[in-house]
């Protein structure tokens, strides 16, 4: 199986770097954690343009998808860039009403809810703004991992799952702290549900799927930033009359950073298509890339504090919008322990 991008996905990903590149992305972070969430909607317009979202959007409601791979080569992007916002719950969203088109209020086995046309009234409203860009959705599934729902101030709505029981969340509790302050982590209250029944629970582990392989994508994309700019860095900075990066414990530093990085892609596009196919095993795939994916994009955020000396320490330097987003990323939709223990009870 060749896990190589053709030529299309490639032109994708390098339009999507150009277009992030000529944005204040930076800009849209920092506001974002000060709570101004304009210049990252603004910007959440513009990848919607672009594609991003319909990815995971079914063609019946306006999308292009579901299409794993190319999802994987998006948000590799976004993570390159630390676009901020819910944007891999958005797509997990997507794929848990995708599942779910069809149930109704009450699931498929009438297990007994009130609104007989909750789940399909849902996918019919949310997932073509979702495709669009018009809406920006937060879903929060406590079996997962977490009980809280990231950015629930900044989302149009949010998707709460517990059990067998899908819910649209009425408020959110107070802002808990993050190692990234953008982003914002609350616990999801009250609400409607939509559905329940088994249905339910399996389109919640589908929708865990999307959201660790968009997770790990952006794991990537982050470390590669970071070992990037971390190349650029010791290149300029000199010691004793010489750069850094001439250093031979320097540059070994920096080639286990990159084959870190390196071993991972491969992984991220075997469970993409694993996911794709609908294979019995792209649950451990999927796993596999985030663990790996996750654990690569934090060693590159050490290796980026590490060689950048003092100066990787300040908060003015662009480079902590990067480092800060390393460890949650990691630990998003699957913990190291998590993905390793599912990897090997399959």
């Amino acid at each position: 199986m060749r896990f190589l991008l053709d030529d299309e996905q490639r032109e994708f990903a390098r339009s999507l770097d150009g277009m992030l590149s000529a944005a204040d992305t930076p800009g849209a972070v920092r506001a974002w954690e000060a709570g101004d969430t304009a210049p990252g909607r603004a910007l959440w317009t513009r990848l919607a343009e672009a594609g991003v979202f319909a990815l995971a959007v079914p063609e019946r409601h306006d999308g292009l998808g579901p299409l794993p791979l190319e999802l994987a080569v998006a948000f590799t992007e976004l993570g390159r860039h630390a676009v901020p916002g819910p944007l891999v719950e958005t797509v997990a969203a997507a794929a848990l009403l995708d599942r779910l088109d069809g149930v109704g209020g009450g699931g498929a086995e009438g297990s007994g809810t009130d609104g007989a046309d909750g789940a399909d009234g849902a996918a019919a409203a949310w997932l073509p703004q979702i495709a669009s860009g018009k809406a920006v959705v937060s879903l929060c599934v406590p079996a997962a991992g977490s009980p809280y729902a990231l950015d629930p101030d900044a989302a149009d709505t949010v998707l709460v799952v517990e059990g067998d029981t899908v819910r649209l969340a009425a408020t959110a509790g107070p802002v808990q702290p993050s190692a990234d302050p953008a982003r914002r982590l609350a616990r999801p209250l009250g609400g409607s549900v939509l559905a329940r029944g088994p249905k339910v629970t399996a389109a919640a582990a589908y929708a865990a799927e999307v959201a660790a392989l968009a997770t790990a994508a952006q794991s990537l994309g982050l470390g590669r930033a970071l070992l990037d700019r971390t190349v650029a860095y010791v290149g300029q900075r000199t010691q004793f009359g010489v750069t850094i990066g001439s250093f031979q414990a320097v540059k070994h530093r920096l080639a286990d950073t990159l084959i870190a990085l390196e071993f991972a892609q491969p992984l991220l596009h075997s469970a993409a298509l694993a996911l794709a196919e609908g294979a019995d095993h792209s649950a451990a795939e999927v796993a596999a890339a985030k663990v790996t994916a996750g654990e690569a994009a934090y060693a590159a955020a050490r290796t980026a504090l590490q060689l950048h000396g003092a100066v990787g320490y300040t908060e003015e330097l662009d480079l902590a919008l990067w480092i800060r987003k390393a460890r949650p990323l990691r630990d998003a939709w699957g913990t190291p322990a998590a993905c390793r223990a599912r990897v090997l009870g399959s």
